[in-house]
């Protein structure tokens, strides 16, 4: 079954939103009723929410205390009146965390993390909280893919980014240990922002490899992506920044993992920005992909297995088989390969930044996923394509570029050196303009 992608939803960017909020051009009151509106005919075909009968209701009320506190326009902050979904692995004050799973949610309470205070502070209102696959991992929840309903949209943060690519919010939190903002924002066609590893927060949130779990966030354009980054960065520092012209381009095994579909559209783009009058330098970045996905495949298995032992002996009968197969292989993780795993970190980051130096690279460019999102509901998808970025906790940007053939997104994934994030989004701003978008290629 094929939808509309969404586009129809009011004023689904999250920039030109935040402004028409602020400035009351567009009164929140009246923008919630529109929004309750879409809502109540895209939702239940999309199953992006944690269901919540009271949810409009709650969130006018909210809407009506933010009003008071902030009737002069002038004095508003940046996301006043803002919905945004948040990914049910984060705690929310008034809200359970389920995580995806059937585990009690008193054994999964905790405090509200900073990541949540900050986008509060910045004046959003929290839509309720977003499908997440099994406590972050890879069992797929109930969500659809809001461009083609009969494929995935991705996963672990599979709700976030099928709310924000079904205009049901314009702003959603995720988190990405392995994939899992790059490959849905690639499948549904958002920005998705993984910052550098630690950049933001990740206290309140459910761990999955507390050595590689990223809070990150979804929305439709490049520019409310930063305004949301810079809300949730106590330090965000803006440029300038020279325009990129250098940009690194990940060839041997890396690229050969992609599917043809998605390799083909990759090379339309690299030729395009090539025409623009970018440089694109092409090294082998990888070619120990296959021992560095078994590294980081025993940091995330052991790391998950500390976390979750708490609760393995009263409820593994609750846990879904591909979540107890990665705890059952983590507990048999030894302490050297978990160790190795760990520093592997540090040594891909230098690796990748020292390539960077010796070839004068300002960004590196790759596909965001393999390709298109697959056919069928049981899978998310193979989240390869953001390993290594992952790994080395370098800031990344999935980009919208276009559709393929079936009319499915297609992304393109930019890196930038760890901790220059604020560098990434300027040179993402420059690419923009000479990515392919909208007509099938």
């Amino acid at each position: 079954m094929t939808t509309t992608d969404g586009s129809t939803a009011p004023l689904a960017e999250l920039g030109p939103l935040a402004e028409a909020l602020r400035s009351g051009e567009m009164p929140l009151l009246e923008y919630l009723d529109r929004l309750e509106e879409h809502f109540s005919s895209r939702e239940p075909e999309v199953q992006a929410f944690v269901p919540d009968e009271g949810r409009f209701a709650v969130l006018r009320l909210q809407a009506e205390e933010l009003l008071e506190s902030f009737p002069d326009p002038g004095a508003r902050p940046p996301l006043f009146g803002v919905p945004v979904g948040v990914k049910d692995i984060f705690h929310v004050d008034g809200f359970e965390t389920r995580a995806g799973s059937r585990l009690p949610p008193s054994e999964l309470a905790g405090d509200q993390g900073p990541a949540v205070d900050a986008l509060q502070r910045a004046g959003a209102l929290i839509l309720g909280k977003t499908v997440s696959t099994e406590f972050a991992y890879f069992s797929p929840g109930a969500t659809r893919n809001p461009v083609q309903l009969d494929h995935t949209p991705g996963g672990s943060s599979s709700g976030s980014a099928a709310a924000v690519a079904a205009g049901l919010c314009p702003l959603a939190l995720g988190t990405q240990t392995i994939g899992s903002i790059s490959r849905p924002a690639a499948f549904c066609g958002d920005v998705g922002y993984k910052p550098s590893y630690d950049r933001l927060s990740r206290r309140g949130v459910l761990e999955l490899a507390s050595s590689l779990d990223h809070v990150g966030v979804f929305t439709r354009d490049l520019a409310g992506a930063e305004i949301a980054a810079r809300a949730l960065s106590a330090e965000w520092r803006p440029g300038p920044f020279a325009s990129p012209r250098r940009l690194g381009v990940p060839d041997g095994p890396y690229l050969e993992r992609s599917s043809q579909e998605g390799r083909e559209h990759f090379e339309k783009i690299c030729t395009a920005l090539a025409e623009r009058g970018f440089t694109l330098v092409r090294r082998s970045a990888f070619d120990d992909l296959e021992a560095l996905e078994e590294r980081n495949g025993n940091l995330v298995a052991a790391e998950a297995f500390a976390y979750h032992q708490r609760w393995l002996a009263r409820f593994r009968h609750l846990y879904h088989p591909k979540t107890l197969a990665l705890l059952d292989k983590g507990r048999e993780v030894s302490a050297e390969d978990l160790e190795a795993g760990r520093e592997s970190r540090l040594e891909l980051r230098r690796r990748l930044e020292g390539l960077m130096d010796d070839h004068r690279l300002d960004l590196w460019i790759s596909p965001a996923a393999p390709g298109p999102a697959p056919r069928g509901l049981e899978s998310t998808g193979n989240p390869i394509m953001n390993l290594p970025w992952s790994h080395a906790g370098l800031p990344t940007l999935a980009l919208p570029a276009g559709l393929g053939p079936s009319g499915l997104p297609l992304g393109l994934q930019v890196a930038a050196r760890f901790n220059a994030d604020e560098a990434l989004f300027a040179g993402a701003r420059h690419l923009r303009d000479s990515i392919p978008s909208g007509e099938p290629s």
